[in-house]
């Protein structure tokens, strides 16, 4: 998932991260993507919470999870309240929550 991957603001982008299960026990994580725009014309959170995925894992199983980013999770409401996706860097961060980030990579959406 490391990386700067480009995309175009009414294109779509997918994410995606192996989970393994590297305990004794089988057990179930919930992976979380979180978006944070670099840049934006208002404030906008530290992280926001984009989806999530639960997941069952017996020891030693790991399981590809997927999640797709389009306009609806990139955008935002503007100084106007008109429904925007604004060119620039996203932050992508998935993990078990918002403090335990285990991966990190940038969208960059490009001008129309």
């Amino acid at each position: 998932m490391p990386g700067t991957y480009p995309a175009p603001p009414d294109g779509s982008a997918t994410v995606t991260i192996n989970v393994t299960n590297t305990g004794k026990r089988t057990g179930d994580e919930v992976v979380q993507i979180y978006l944070h725009a670099e840049v934006a014309s208002v404030t906008r959170p530290v992280k926001e919470l984009r989806g999530f995925s639960r997941i069952h894992l017996k020891p030693g199983e790991s399981k590809r999870v997927e999640f797709k980013l389009g306009p609806a999770d990139l955008g935002f409401y503007d100084r106007d309240m008109k429904r925007v996706v604004e060119p620039g860097k996203f932050d992508v961060m998935v993990g078990a929550s918002s403090a335990d980030i285990r991966q990190h990579a940038t969208l960059e959406v490009a001008k129309k």
